[in-house]
């Protein structure tokens, strides 16, 4: 009897089927995760304004503290502070800080004249500021951020309703000329969309410190930062990655909750700070590595393989049009992302921004396993 011929198996048919398997699981993050932004709607909340502390660490801000902190101490709303912790500063920040006292007595100052190192970065000042709060609800953001408008407060404080005891908000970066701008501006976006989404799909890992808030007693509870006091960064998404959960995080997506900062106009001063912001993420919980990681992963291989595929002249029709389709149904759900947070004309970069940021990301991933990441200030 002869023997049964054992089919071949071809290998471009392998990554094919591969690459058909990338344009799944990508559109799954698409239309199941980022799809919850683009179209999310507010949740009704209970009326009545509670109290609010605003903490703001500042060192060396003086010319960033001029310019913005009226716009947070003439918020409209009745019942809020404004606590400034002066991290060892050797600018006239002290003097400007004494001198807006005067005028607006929601304003509490507190001074920390000598470097102390219990903590790294920012998180030993932040700490003295949250515990100087004399109100439960503290939101957090920089000195060189500004609120949107007058309501800052109030809309960020409405989410705060039980159980919710995490808030999260969108901060963006000031529109200026250049393509580096431009470049900023998709990140900050991109980064948004994915923490927002994932936050609004019951999975929350991260926030950032330029527009953020929790109750007081949920940060003693979790004993502050204790649990990652020796990392640099993380003051942020580190303690909101090991507290927030489905049911305590609320998002607050109404524009006069947004703020705005000034950007780096220098590249090299930028990727410091990703640097400093992408080296937290290895400290995550593991389902959130996991879920960012594939998405990340799944970018690269499906392009690589779209190239390799391309170049090999295999089954062109079907990777083109995949391709295609992707890359369609990529931009429709960023546009509408980026119509939520007010962010116009970028989504029209996100193919070739796309490349720039895994090839960048990738970069700067690689070179903090090499040198570690500048602290802050």
């Amino acid at each position: 009897m002869p023997p049964v011929p054992v089919p071949q198996i071809d290998g471009l048919a392998i990554l094919l089927f591969i690459f058909i398997f990338l344009f799944i699981l990508l559109n799954l993050y698409y239309w199941c995760i980022f799809f919850r932004l683009a179209w999310s709607k507010e949740k009704p909340v209970k009326p009545g304004q509670k109290g609010v502390s605003v903490v703001i660490c500042a060192r060396n801000e003086y010319f960033h503290l001029k310019e913005n902190l009226s716009f947070i101490l003439e918020q409209d709303y009745p019942d809020f502070e404004v606590i400034v912790v002066n991290h060892a500063s050797d600018d006239d920040s002290a003097f400007l800080l004494a001198h807006m006292a005067e005028q607006y007595p929601n304003l509490k100052i507190v001074e920390i004249r000598e470097n102390l190192n219990f903590f790294t970065g920012k998180k030993f000042p932040l700490s003295i500021g949250i515990k100087s709060a004399k109100k439960e609800i503290v939101l957090l953001t920089d000195a060189d951020c500004r609120p949107w408008g007058k309501n800052w407060i109030s809309e960020m404080q409405k989410q705060c309703s039980s159980p919710v005891d995490i808030v999260l908000g969108y901060g963006s970066y000031e529109h200026k000329p250049g393509f580096l701008n431009k470049l900023i501006r998709f990140d900050t976006a991109q980064v948004a969309i994915q923490y927002l989404s994932f936050a609004l799909a019951g999975m929350p890992y991260m926030g950032v410190g330029r527009n953020m808030g929790y109750r007081k007693s949920l940060f003693y509870e979790n004993q502050g930062f204790i649990s990652h006091y020796a990392i640099d960064s993380g003051d942020d998404d580190l303690f909101i990655n090991r507290v927030a959960n489905k049911t305590n995080t609320r998002v607050c997506l109404m524009p006069e909750s947004f703020t705005v900062s000034e950007p780096k106009t220098n590249f090299s001063y930028w990727i410091r700070q990703k640097k400093r912001h992408l080296s937290t993420g290895q400290f995550y919980k593991f389902k959130h590595k996991l879920m960012l990681g594939t998405f990340t992963v799944s970018q690269w291989l499906f392009v690589l393989l779209f190239s390799l595929l391309l170049i090999m002249d295999y089954n062109i029709l079907p990777v083109l049009s995949l391709f295609f389709v992707r890359m369609v149904i990529q931009m429709f759900v960023f546009k509408r992302c980026m119509s939520r947070l007010k962010e116009k004309k970028i989504w029209l970069f996100v193919p070739l921004f796309e490349l720039i940021f895994l090839c960048i990301n990738t970069s700067v991933l690689v070179s903090n396993l090499i040198s570690k990441p500048v602290k802050w200030k």
